[in-house]
């Protein structure tokens, strides 16, 4: 997708400019750990600990490209009740559109039914939205570490994501999506 596209997917769905939008996703987060690269010096092998507990968390993250503003939230499961809980908690906090992936929850009529405008990016196009990138960030802070229980992991993720918030608009203010936006046609 490029700015042309995506600006006319926007405008299809009536979205204006000065209209908030948002790019959304979800990642599991639980206690299955990952082995991240390590340095270590050339012939000793190094042996990490990871955790093997089956628990873990949905975190939903919302993220304005032109300000850079964050939100979070956590669930149990993924479905169209998570994203419904979400897309209204979000619609109060001012956001007005959603651009996300075309997961059959977020298709559903209750979702439809929030009243907010959704535009729905390409199939296995992850590398279009920008959360992705926060996603990133926030693995490359926690994993290779032993937390012991989900509460202090998920502290964690929370921590890395309170900390990304100085420099977001540099890691998902991507220029195709900043000059799409502005494009937009107006009231």
């Amino acid at each position: 997708m490029e700015k042309r596209g995506f600006r006319e997917a926007l405008t299809a769905q009536g979205v204006r400019a000065g209209q908030r939008v948002v790019f959304v996703d979800e990642m599991r987060v639980g206690l299955i750990g990952q082995v991240r690269r390590r340095w270590t010096v050339r012939g000793v092998k190094l042996c990490q600990r990871v955790e093997r507990s089956y628990k873990w968390r949905y975190l939903q993250v919302a993220v304005d490209p032109l300000s850079g503003e964050v939100w979070w939230r956590w669930s149990e499961r993924l479905g169209k009740e998570a994203a419904v809980a979400a897309l209204s908690e979000w619609r109060a906090l001012g956001v007005e559109v959603v651009v996300w992936d075309n997961a059959g929850s977020h298709r559903a009529r209750e979702v439809q039914e929030v009243g907010m405008a959704l535009v729905y990016l390409p199939a296995y196009s992850p590398e279009l939205n920008p959360v992705e990138r926060v996603f990133c960030e926030v693995r490359r802070c926690v994993e290779g570490v032993v937390y012991g229980s989900l509460a202090a992991k998920l502290a964690a993720v929370e921590g890395a994501l309170g900390g990304l918030r100085e420099g977001m608009v540099r890691l998902v203010g991507w220029d195709w999506i900043r000059e799409a936006l502005e494009d937009l046609p107006c009231d």
